[in-house]
């Protein structure tokens, strides 16, 4: 096992989010949380996370449990979910064992995990920098550790784990990554658009016409999902898709 500040400068230095992913759920592994699900988003309203494809996700569990999780909906209804979007910090499943103040669809939620051996571990809940911003990450342990068992490893390893979780968080936003990729010319129009230039501007700039730079920018707002082009500009920019370095971003 690195050690915990070899495992900081790796997450430090990681180029991308995939390489970033595959060294935290290695690390995690070795303490015992073989199955993670990190999440985030900049567009949480009111009780609705917005729109999935505008979420940061990533995740280590099997297509079959994702695609429940997530297809029927149990994700928005999950006791953790609830209780990362109040609070930030580490929390253990424990709380959940404690099914008094859960509703009737946590309850079906802890229900489907139990039967996924999702059955023990720990949420960690990110601080936000904004009322509209949230992220947590959920790190279940391996099956047939107890929920017991979890809690006695993190009395020792807590803190550090919960470092390294808000370490990878960090660095995730770091570096190019959505669900919603631009080609490398929509970017490079958004970046133009970014730099104050006109599309007439933008058009002798990369030698195209004004109704080429048109195309390219309805393409990236399509993209997006946004009206305007102030937006993609915008959105572009919090998912780091702007002025990438394109060896990092491949």
């Amino acid at each position: 096992m690195s050690s915990f500040v070899e495992h900081l400068e790796a997450i430090a230095s990681a180029p991308t989010v995939e390489a970033l992913w595959a060294l935290h759920s290695e690390k995690m592994a070795s303490y015992g949380f073989d199955r993670l699900i990190y999440g985030f988003t900049r567009y949480r309203s009111g009780g609705s996370l917005g729109d999935p494809q505008d979420w940061v996700l990533l995740t280590n569990h099997g297509d079959t449990y994702m695609e429940q999780f997530l297809g029927k909906g149990l994700l928005a209804n999950a006791p953790m979910t609830n209780w990362a979007l109040e609070n930030t910090g580490s929390c253990s499943w424990r709380w959940m064992s404690e099914t008094d103040h859960l509703t009737e669809a946590e309850k079906a939620v802890v229900a489907f995990n139990l039967s996924q051996n999702v059955a023990a571990g720990y949420t960690v809940s990110f601080i936000s920098t904004n009322e509209r911003s949230k992220g947590a990450a959920a790190l279940t342990a391996k099956p047939g550790m107890t929920q017991d068992e979890v809690d006695t490893l993190w009395e020792t390893h807590g803190r550090e784990i919960e470092v390294m979780n808000n370490m990878m968080h960090l660095k995730i936003q770091t570096l190019p990554y959505s669900q919603r990729n631009l080609t490398k010319r929509q970017r490079e129009v958004l970046q133009w658009v970014g730099d104050g230039k006109t599309t007439q501007d933008i058009a002798i700039l990369l030698e195209l016409t004004p109704a080429t730079i048109e195309k390219h920018l309805r393409l990236a707002r399509e993209n997006l999902d946004v009206e305007t082009t102030a937006q993609a500009v915008l959105k572009a920019a919090f998912y780091n898709q702007m002025f990438v370095i394109e060896s990092e971003a491949a």
